[in-house]
């Protein structure tokens, strides 16, 4: 009976990570109280409240501390999913009998008896199964998302990059007539394309239009100044781009002027 969060990658354990598995655990406690599963449903409701709350809760506890030791660390202990969570539930199964059995006997009125113990076993060890299953899958799929954007293609842009340029840190984009002026972290290139058109292929890298001419990437702004009602953004390359009103409102609220 538990409702560990088992962890298959390595990463942050945020808040987040927890949450998901108190919800399982709080939805398994709500489903064997409702259903009186186990031989419970004879108890008024309070009673199956408690014991199953209070079950789940120990059991979360100890599976989240079972659960580290097969699912932290980025691998599994055997490199088979299902092996790994019927391990980690046999783990957690045998004090977990020993809790049950003494919890039964006192939420119910039993007198314990020793004999009884073995038949305890196999109702936590599915609990463990099924609530370690379900968080198991429940990572998976949101490891599984956290690695389809960590691998999201780089912007349509960079590839419009000149072969001197490429692999360069794209600082500004400058309109010049019909033309684009680069500049990057390998120096300056121009490019025949509209700015519109730039400023929505460079989507994916931190950056903002602050000028009818210019678009700016966060990371090149080394330096900022107002004066005359205007303000002046200065680049890691030395240059000065100007910020029109146009744009400048939306640059204060993001902290850029």
């Amino acid at each position: 009976m538990k409702g560990a969060p088992p962890r298959r990658a390595a990463g942050p354990t945020g808040p987040a990570r927890w949450l998901r598995g108190l919800a399982v655990a709080a939805t398994a406690a709500a489903f064997l109280t409702v259903s009186g599963a186990f031989g419970t449903g004879n108890a008024p409701l309070a009673v199956r409240a408690a014991y199953w709350c209070v079950l789940i809760a120990l059991g979360y506890v100890w599976g989240s501390a079972v659960a580290r030791l097969f699912f932290a660390g980025g691998r599994l202990r055997t490199g088979f999913p299902w092996l790994d969570v019927l391990l980690a539930s046999l783990l957690m199964s045998v004090p977990l009998t020993g809790v049950v059995w003494v919890a039964s006997n006192y939420a119910f009125g039993g007198s314990p008896d020793l004999a009884e113990l073995p038949y305890y076993f196999g109702p936590v060890f599915a609990i463990s199964v099924v609530l370690t299953a379900i968080n198991m899958l429940i990572e998976m799929r949101h490891d599984g998302a956290t690695a389809e954007e960590a691998a999201a293609p780089p912007p349509r842009f960079l590839e419009r990059l000149p072969l001197k340029l490429r692999g360069a840190e794209v600082w500004a984009v400058e309109a010049e007539d019909h033309y684009l002026r680069l500049h990057t972290s390998r120096g300056q290139d121009l490019i025949l394309m509209r700015l519109a058109d730039a400023v929505a292929e460079l989507e994916g890298i931190e950056g903002a239009q602050v000028h009818r001419s210019w678009w700016v990437a966060r990371d090149a702004i080394v330096g900022a100044r107002r004066g005359d009602g205007r303000a002046t953004l200065t680049l890691k390359d030395g240059a000065e781009v100007p910020v029109s009103r146009t744009y400048a409102g939306a640059l204060r609220d993001k902290g850029w002027i």
